[in-house]
């Protein structure tokens, strides 16, 4: 953990009794980083992995607040990637009908998407945050530092959904982002480029907090992101992997139902192709990849598909539903890549 985030949380902890803070982080976290011990308050280390964002990992997270004898005034400090600060939050917001947490992301996925605006939740049945709340954290410390000792892929992960925020602003986000080397996969230029994700981010959730109308637009590339996610359960695709993967599949439906332009489309290809690889599905898997959107939480109405479209970069188009045959031609246009 970096010093500034240690000087950042000491104010935000001295309206609370010492005796009612605890700690939630995973195994990797805790292995790399002994401040989190050096913080003094009890510590729960989960383990890594998408498989552990479980209903029995958050009873593990409430049967220690319980413990502990942590009351309604306790706080719950989450240190570690997107699936902690998921956990961590949904456990929070849950227990004793909700105490205060603070996320302090480890992960770039993390730091731009998952620790902020205020979701939280857990898979169930093989169903991507299908059960969960809107719980906002009483701040989320970020220090891009932590970011240098990660490895490749968990960053190009998180850059995805960078890419995403991108192509929801009317600015010059998205050509910046372009510009970024993932190459060598520098930390200092993110530190600018986080700012301006979570300013996009911020600006949408302050404007539609529950996700009632505009908030919806964050959800670009996730419909079927979430469907290759599920699919791949049993050898785990990394988040911004599948959503990368969402994004040129609902990018291509946004030029073909919309009239959006094709150069995000092709950009994004190419990026594809050249750092995160094709997704590996087969034909055979499009008609369980289409039953697996059909159960979408966004899906307002019985076995629809809804996704958000753009019809030109910083024009989100959301609650566009596609028919199965729609679904069907993107995911062969997609696997045909």
């Amino acid at each position: 953990m970096c010093a500034d985030i240690i000087q950042a949380i000491q104010p935000l902890l001295v309206s609370y009794d010492p005796q009612q803070i605890v700690v939630v982080t995973t195994t990797a976290v805790s292995a790399a980083r002994s401040e989190v011990a050096a913080l003094g308050y009890p510590v729960l280390t989960l383990p890594d992995g998408e498989a552990a964002k479980s209903l029995a990992t958050v009873q593990q997270i409430w049967d220690f607040l319980l413990d502990r004898r942590i009351t309604r005034r306790g706080l719950l400090i989450c240190i570690g990637g997107g699936v902690l600060t998921d956990l961590g939050g949904f456990a929070a917001s849950t227990y004793k009908r909700g105490i205060a947490f603070i996320h302090i992301p480890t992960t770039l996925l993390a730091m731009v998407d998952a620790s902020s605006g205020g979701k939280t939740g857990i898979n169930y049945r093989g169903l991507k945050n299908v059960i969960g709340t809107f719980a906002m954290p009483l701040s989320t410390l970020i220090c891009p530092s932590l970011l240098s000792t990660l490895p490749p892929r968990e960053m190009l992960s998180g850059f995805a959904e960078m890419l995403k925020t991108g192509l929801l602003d009317s600015g010059d986000l998205w050509q910046r982002l372009l510009r970024y080397d993932l190459e060598t996969l520098p930390v200092e230029p993110l530190h600018a480029l986080i700012d301006d994700c979570l300013a996009v981010k911020q600006r949408i959730v302050s404007a539609d907090p529950h996700e009632e109308g505009l908030r919806k637009a964050l959800n670009l590339g996730h419909t079927f992101g979430h469907a290759l996610e599920e699919k791949s359960l049993d050898e785990p695709l990394p988040h911004g992997y599948a959503v990368l993967y969402g994004l040129i599949a609902e990018l291509y439906l946004s030029v073909t139902k919309l009239g959006c332009p094709r150069q995000p489309l092709q950009q994004l290809t190419q990026l594809m192709l050249h750092y995160y690889g094709r997704p590996q599905c087969k034909c055979s898997d499009r008609q369980a990849l289409i039953s697996l959107m059909q159960q979408d939480k966004k899906n307002e109405r019985t076995a629809e598909i809804n996704c958000t479209l753009l019809s030109a970069i910083g024009q989100p188009a959301v609650n566009t539903v596609i028919t199965p045959a729609e679904a069907d031609e993107t995911l062969e246009y997609l696997f045909s890549l």
